[in-house]
């Protein structure tokens, strides 16, 4: 297997991302007297928007208007924001009033966040619905302007800075969608797009796990593993079993999964360093999102060998054929 193919992999440079900060992390050789907590924000911040900024450029004008689309976009709605925001949002307010209380906010911004920008590209390789896929991603990530903030301002009101929120929601999110637009047009090789992506992609998660204190008792390691795979692992198989029994296709159900069970960790990673990183409480609350990294690794290597593996895709999207004949 040569390196261009292992960099365009995401499920292998996220393993070895999260293997490398983890070995920085615990080798105690994370720089932190140069990468402040200022500095990782900052970096994060600017690293994001700039790979939000390519990936939203991808998506042309065509097809985008989400009053003739209105199914199309309600399902993105509901799935990619509502739906899954659920699970991390209940263990927030469990583990609220405990002494895990602050680990417990990463939660915040895994549920604020939006689903993965590559959910696109992703459908168009698992024969997914392509135009269901980048019509929600725009309109979702319209929409997460206000529910990021309405969604850490019902539990983190009284802890963070409001108005950081929404400089921090506006730099992340509205910059990109703005600037990406007037990319549409500018011609990019698939294959190198892929490898930056997954390279800032690794920059990110070393910035954060790297830098996370994870502190505590064993079993609050346990708690959030098991939010994390109830939120993807559930959500998704979810959606898979009802769609298939209500007899969706294969195109749209891959795209609602996707929607549904692959968050932007990015966003959640940068909002809550940006947000958290006045009160001190990042790196605490970070706990929570690494942990999910560790679980969304798992998921997406699930998804891409088993759950949409090729044998399975060939047989399922042949079957729909021969039944409509």
């Amino acid at each position: 297997m040569s390196a261009i193919t292992l960099l365009k992999s995401s499920a292998f440079m996220m393993t070895l991302a999260l293997v490398v900060a983890l070995a920085t992390n615990f080798g105690g050789a994370f720089p932190g007297g140069v990468l402040t907590a200022d500095v990782r924000s900052n970096l994060t911040v600017i690293t994001l928007a700039v790979m939000l900024t390519v990936s939203l450029s991808r998506i042309p004008y065509k097809n985008l208007n989400p009053v003739t689309h209105s199914r199309s976009v309600l399902r993105a709605v509901v799935l990619g924001l509502v739906v899954s925001s659920i699970i991390p949002l209940a263990g927030y307010f469990l583990l609220k009033g405990t002494e895990f209380g602050n680990q417990a906010m990463g939660l915040v911004f895994i549920a604020a966040t939006p689903f993965a920008a590559s959910v696109g590209p992703l459908s168009y390789i698992l024969n997914g619905d392509m135009e269901h896929a980048m019509r929600g991603t725009i309109v979702v990530y319209i929409l997460a302007l206000l529910w990021i903030p309405f969604i850490v301002w019902i539990a983190l009101g009284e802890v963070v800075d409001m108005t950081n929120v929404f400089i921090t929601v506006i730099e992340l999110i509205a910059v990109p969608l703005i600037l990406s637009r007037l990319l549409t047009k500018v011609s990019m090789n698939r294959d190198y797009m892929a490898v930056f992506l997954n390279c800032c992609i690794f920059l990110l998660v070393w910035l954060s796990v790297g830098s996370t204190k994870f502190a505590g008792d064993a079993w609050i390691f346990v708690a959030f593993l098991l939010i994390a795979a109830l939120r993807s692992f559930g959500l998704g198989l979810g959606v898979e079993v009802v769609e298939k029994k209500a007899g969706i296709h294969w195109s749209q159900r891959v795209t609602d999964i996707l929607m549904t069970s692959y968050k932007n960790k990015g966003i959640a990673i940068a909002t809550c360093m940006a947000v958290l990183g006045p009160t001190g409480l990042a790196p605490i609350a970070m706990v929570a999102i690494a942990t999910s990294i560790v679980v969304e690794v798992l998921w997406v290597a699930f998804m891409d060998s088993v759950l949409f593996g090729r044998k399975r895709m060939e047989k399922e999207i042949a079957s729909e054929k021969a039944s409509e004949a």
